[in-house]
């Protein structure tokens, strides 16, 4: 089993995870996106949303479970086949909600290019496009790191 390990700056990471930390509370009651199942009936619509919602408060606890006491201490996080999907999974969800909240504003080319003036931001939307890219590297290392049949083959 391949296992990734990354050191991150604390005096950077931190300020990111306050706007992480600052969505769970939303990802836990709505699915990051607006999806339904086809024709179904409102129970059924009921129940498969909630069931997403609990997977995907899960895999926002397992991304900010990397972010304990180990990484504190060293600055270190770990990537393997125990995380890595439900990370990937996380990553994808709270960037939908960051989007969502704080980047309105900005074009998907230019988010996605990250082709965007940080100096024109404010200091809020600034630290919102960071934690965007952030999540969107980790998924990057998931990805070009770890073998393919760990990320759901």
């Amino acid at each position: 089993m391949k296992r990734i390990e990354v050191r991150l700056s604390l005096p950077v990471v931190a300020p990111l995870l306050d706007v992480i930390k600052g969505l769970v509370d939303d990802l836990k009651s709505a699915p990051a996106a607006p999806v339904s199942p086809p024709d179904a009936d409102d129970d059924f619509s009921s129940e498969w949303t909630r069931d997403l919602v609990a997977a995907q408060s899960s895999d926002v606890q397992m991304l900010l479970s990397l972010f304990g006491t180990e990484f504190f201490t060293e600055g270190v996080v770990y990537f393997d086949q125990s995380n890595a999907e439900a990370i990937a999974r996380s990553c994808s969800a709270v960037r939908l909600r960051v989007r969502e909240r704080y980047l309105k504003g900005l074009s998907d080319e230019s988010l996605e290019a990250g082709e965007v003036n940080l100096a024109a931001l404010d200091e809020g939307v600034r630290k919102a496009f960071t934690c965007y890219l952030f999540l969107a590297t980790i998924q990057e290392l998931i990805v070009q790191h770890l073998e393919e049949s760990i990320i759901g083959s």
